[in-house]
């Protein structure tokens, strides 16, 4: 049985934790170990030995012990632990700090208050649940505990605050990348934020800012993802929309692996954006899209426009062709279905 909340956010408090690790990887390392091999190589005692893999075996880690052969690992369970996710993660700083909980309200709350006091860039908030989870315009995002990747990055980027708008787009070919590289999947992307996988949802991406008229002081970029997410878990009108990549996939996919391969892409790409620009992530994004050249209604505020979505700009706005050929660039809002037949749009 897995630790509770309280069990596990108390265990990976304990100065003596610095022992999970290296237990870990040994083990992981052989087919067998004995606890006397563990206990000379830690300086620890037999006891303690079996005391902190009784640990790691309530909180879902699988290993087997014999009186003659000693302690075999097993499998590891598919949470989000830091160790989990550090371990083979290759990124010079995206994800090198990690803060995880069990359940939070949001990882974008536990994320902005920790850039408001100072954490550096590349610092993640993740959690196994969240219980007041987010999308763009404060709308609730289903957040069931063990299934999806509610992920908040720190960056601070040294840009004009307009730019920072491109920057959900950008995070949305990271995430295309890390789910074409660690699954069969091949998703699509919808303007501005959606990651769609057959015409249905199967996550979002929100970014929230902190600025001057001139100067960005950080961006929390948030992400979740439907991964191992059941149908049911979702509400009854949502459940022809929205999708998760084991519903599609027909099988468990590793959240931690697709972690890793995620913070990897997402600092590549990043650091591109950064000293490239935006224009060749510009056409990434446009060879994975399912808006251009679709019938759409745009929802900006007060103001909807139907026509024929036909580009993004340098920016990353949309640009609509309205039926009496007249171009609209939407900066932010919802893509929907037309409500209506339109005359068609050369």
């Amino acid at each position: 049985m897995l630790l509770s909340k309280v069990d596990i956010t108390t265990i990976l408090r304990y100065n003596s934790l610095v022992m999970r690790e290296p237990i870990l990887r040994m083990l992981q390392q052989k087919e067998h170990v004995s606890g006397e091999t563990l206990a000379h190589s830690l300086g620890i005692s037999r006891t303690a030995v079996w005391k902190h893999v009784n640990i790691l075996r309530r909180m879902g880690y699988e290993i087997n012990s014999s009186p003659h052969f000693g302690y075999s690992f097993i499998k590891s369970p598919d949470l989000l632990f830091p160790d989990e996710i550090n371990c083979g993660l290759s990124t010079s700083f995206m994800g090198k700090r990690i803060l995880y909980s069990t359940e939070v309200t949001s990882t974008q709350d536990v994320a902005g208050k920790a850039a408001r006091r100072g954490e550096e860039e590349g610092t993640i908030a993740i959690a196994e649940k969240q219980s007041r989870g987010r999308g763009r315009k404060g709308r609730h995002w289903i957040s069931p505990i063990h299934s999806g990747i509610y992920l908040s990055v720190i960056l601070r980027p040294s840009l004009r605050p307009d730019r920072a708008l491109q920057l959900p787009l950008i995070a949305g070919v990271a995430v295309i990348r890390a789910i074409k590289a660690t699954t069969k999947i091949v998703p699509t992307l919808k303007w501005p934020n959606d990651i769609m996988v057959n015409g249905k949802k199967a996550g979002g991406i929100l970014a929230e800012i902190s600025s001057d008229t001139d100067e960005i002081h950080y961006i929390v970029l948030g992400i979740g993802l439907n991964v191992n997410v059941l149908k049911s878990h979702f509400p009854s009108p949502l459940q022809e929309t929205v999708t998760s990549l084991m519903d599609i996939s027909g099988h468990h996919v590793s959240r931690v692996r697709l972690v890793r391969c995620l913070l990897s892409e997402l600092e590549s790409i990043y650091l591109e954006f950064l000293t490239s620009g935006f224009d060749s992530i510009r056409k990434e994004w446009l060879s994975s899209n399912n808006t251009i050249n679709s019938e759409i209604k745009a929802v900006s505020g007060p103001e909807t426009i139907e026509g024929k979505a036909i580009d993004i700009d340098k920016d990353g706005f949309l640009l609509v062709k309205e039926p009496n050929g007249h171009i609209t660039k939407i900066i932010s809002g919802d893509v929907l279905p037309p409500t209506k037949k339109q005359e068609r749009i050369p």
